[in-house]
């Protein structure tokens, strides 16, 4: 039964190509107005998610709801959703203004009323002055903000967003990023944003779904997916981090204390449910939440380093663990020197730091 509180939802839907299943009973609830992304390597679903989203792929089982009402059986156009693709496919022959308009063209309204929708829209994605330039005089960004208003001109409750910057620079794409955010700000509508850029996810999502193999692993904000991840593989994916095969010694409800033959042992304040008396976990911790102290606990040498501007990332080799411990490391700290390839440092960290897993 769907939840009337959700905007968008997805029930259990599955969808296989031949042998592969590219949806393995897929649930998610959107809210209204939300901006929300799905995240994940390549082939892990998300773009299928999204089409089915959309209506340009049927499911094999399961349902979409928006509004509360099921959409599972409507082609695109009947759907209150509009789409941007990672191409633009916006059509060169046509300048600025014909190209928003397009898609209007069958609405029914009327010339005047048309312009100034088409015009209010290139106004929202700062177009403005540009309706007459042809497609092949524009730049990335500005053919990115032409499919963005082309798809926003019709109104649509949802937008469905498919990796609509991976084609921009690095520079250009971080601009947009923010453009974007403010753009949904600004008219309130619903974003499902497919991604595989970490990074960009965490910067513009209200909440990610991370993705892999067709499930869903974890559905969290971008902060508590990052600082609390629930599996190795969501850990792995989101961010660098460093696993210590651990056994829990004891737990009450104050405290837990763990060991681990690598790092030796950790009272934590607190640890999930499975961590019992004697189960093996994982203990799983960030790069930056590691220190280079005189006094240390953990000594090891330097195998490699990564110059990054802000941050130098470090690859300590420790004797008796099989890979390296990364470490990130600010550069420009008062003080501070940081150390290069064969130094021999000593790391230290706040065992709360620790995020427990399952193995």
């Amino acid at each position: 039964m769907s939840d009337p509180s959700t905007f968008l939802q997805v029930e259990a839907v599955t969808k296989r190509f031949g042998s592969v299943s590219a949806l393995d009973c897929v649930d998610l609830a959107i809210g209204s107005g939300e901006f929300f992304a799905l995240l994940g390597p390549s082939g892990c679903g998300k773009t299928t998610l999204l089409r089915t989203i959309g209506g340009f792929e049927a499911p094999d089982a399961g349902r979409v709801l928006i509004e509360g009402i099921d959409v599972t059986d409507a082609p695109p156009e009947r759907r209150p959703t509009n789409m941007v693709f990672q191409s633009y496919a916006i059509f060169p022959h046509l300048n600025v203004f014909a190209n928003v308009a397009y898609g209007l063209r069958k609405s029914g309204l009327d010339p005047a009323a048309l312009r100034k929708r088409v015009l209010d829209a290139l106004a929202l994605t700062r177009l403005e002055g540009l309706d007459a330039r042809k497609s092949n005089e524009l730049s990335g960004g500005q053919r990115q903000r032409v499919a963005l208003a082309r798809a926003l001109v019709r109104r649509p409750k949802v937008l469905l967003l498919d990796e609509p910057l991976g084609a921009l620079d690095k520079r250009l794409r971080e601009a947009m990023q923010l453009e974007l955010r403010q753009l949904q700000r600004q008219v309130g509508i619903t974003f499902l944003f497919v991604t595989h850029d970490q990074d960009e996810a965490l910067s513009m999502a209200d909440r990610i779904a991370v993705m892999s193999k067709g499930r869903v692993l974890q559905i969290a904000s971008p902060r508590a997916l990052y600082e609390s991840p629930k599996s190795r593989e969501v850990a792995d994916f989101v961010g660098t981090m460093n696993f210590f095969e651990a056994e829990i010694v004891s737990r009450d409800a104050d405290r837990c204390v763990v060991h681990a033959a690598s790092i030796g042992t950790a009272t934590l304040a607190k640890a999930p449910d499975f961590a019992k008396q004697g189960a093996k976990v994982l203990l799983a911790l960030r790069p930056e939440k590691i220190s280079i102290a005189g006094d240390g606990a953990l000594k090891g040498t330097v195998s490699a380093t990564n110059y990054l501007g802000e941050h130098t990332h470090l690859r300590v080799t420790i004797e008796g663990l099989a890979h390296p411990v990364a470490v990130s490391v600010q550069n420009g700290a008062p003080g501070s020197e940081t150390p290069g390839p064969g130094a021999t440092v000593a790391l230290t960290w706040n065992p709360q730091s620790f995020v427990v897993l399952e193995p």
